[in-house]
């Protein structure tokens, strides 16, 4: 008899605190986007960007110019071998300083990004955590992280872009 109604009561609690239980979803890119902080981050990630882009193209043409005087030099049969060696050694350098420039900006562009992102990330999960609660939500997952999604799940989108002054 004890043990029926030990059973009872485990069945019971989690389906009574289920019913209590409120879950929402938030669909954090039109968010993130929408957020003036995420345009000016992404203003300054592309100027970057851009300077980069300026920087391995006059690279890029410093090593096709060497590259045409050596096509020059190697058709004339009085250079010596020893001439286009170091020719040849020197265009090889300098491809070797651009693969490096262009890994090196590849990297400072993404921690720039990382570090432009990181606050503007922060005040959207704080944002998320405020709405959930003022509004009583047991948990909010990101949209797409549950496999199954009952009708009582609450899109909580625009509750976080209220609380952000977002449209």
């Amino acid at each position: 008899m004890i043990k029926k109604f030990l059973l009872a009561i485990c069945v019971a609690i989690p389906a009574l605190v289920s019913a209590q239980a409120k879950f929402g979803t938030v669909d954090v890119e039109p968010i993130i986007t929408g957020m003036p902080e995420y345009a000016q981050a992404n203003t300054q990630i592309q100027e970057a960007s851009a300077k980069y882009q300026s920087e391995y193209k006059t690279l890029q043409d410093e090593m096709n110019k060497k590259m045409a005087e050596f096509q020059q030099l190697s058709q004339d049969p009085n250079t010596p071998q020893s001439i286009k060696d170091r020719r040849i050694q020197e265009i090889q350098e300098m491809d070797e300083r651009a693969q490096q420039f262009r890994a090196t900006a590849q990297q400072d562009l993404e921690n720039q990004n990382a570090q432009l992102m990181q606050p503007i990330q922060e005040k959207m999960i704080n944002a998320i955590k405020q709405v959930g609660a003022e509004n009583g939500f047991t948990m909010i997952f990101p949209v797409g992280a549950a496999i199954y999604e009952s009708t009582d799940v609450v899109d909580v989108t625009p509750l976080v872009k209220a609380k952000l002054g977002i449209q």
